[in-house]
């Protein structure tokens, strides 16, 4: 099967975009594949986190890095995608023409988005992007509180807009945070936990989109 590529993208800040590709990668990986990670945001966070990760000999499983912002991001995906089975794309905010190169390679894009009215609506721009180069795509609820009318008044205007939500939600977790301090992720850390299980869930239904997609 030719490699697969994932793209987390998400235009506004702060939604957890990173985080979100960390230990995606990691549950992927202790599923039994083979990844990549490419770095394509200026600020590198997820090239350092995977530095750190080796230097320390973290974790349970290997994950590859390539650091490739701006005009590298393109072929430094292609590359990836020789060298392993998932490819996760960490991109940059804004719709700038890295992110939208990222976008484009991605088989299927990861759209964090906590649930706010706020963040709903800044998100829409990366969701119309997805949709005008005919990504597929899944809204990957984040920092999900456990209860609270505002959820579900957000999740009702996500209903009416009929985009895609993934199943798998992730829960406003401090593992998902504290384990990347030691070049973790939090299947790994917190093996047990709720958050683990969390994003095991996520990284299942990625591989059955691409199954489904063959």
């Amino acid at each position: 099967m030719a490699a697969k590529v994932v793209t987390v993208a998400q235009q506004k800040g702060g939604a957890g975009k990173t985080t979100v590709a960390a230990h995606l990668a990691v549950a992927l990986a202790e599923m039994g594949h083979k990844v990549c990670v490419v770095d394509t945001d200026p600020q590198q966070s997820l090239a350092a986190w995977v530095r750190v990760r080796a230097a320390f000999g973290a974790g349970n499983v290997a994950i590859a890095v390539k650091a490739a912002p701006g005009w590298k991001a393109g072929s430094e995906i292609d590359r990836a995608k020789r060298e392993a089975d998932i490819v996760v794309v960490d991109s940059p905010p804004h719709t700038e023409s890295t992110a939208k190169t990222a976008i484009r390679a991605a088989d299927l894009m990861l759209v964090p988005m906590q649930l706010s009215p706020m963040d709903m609506w800044a998100t829409k721009p990366t969701l119309d992007l997805a949709t005008s180069t005919k990504v597929p795509f899944l809204l990957v609820l984040n920092r999900v509180s456990p209860r609270g009318n505002l959820n579900e008044q957000v999740l009702r205007e996500i209903a009416k807009a009929a985009y895609p939500v993934a199943l798998a939600r992730l829960g406003n977790r401090t593992a998902f945070a504290a384990s990347l301090l030691d070049g973790l992720g939090v299947t790994e850390s917190a093996s047990k936990s709720p958050a683990a299980e969390e994003v095991r869930a996520l990284a299942q239904e990625v591989v059955e989109r691409f199954a489904a997609r063959k």
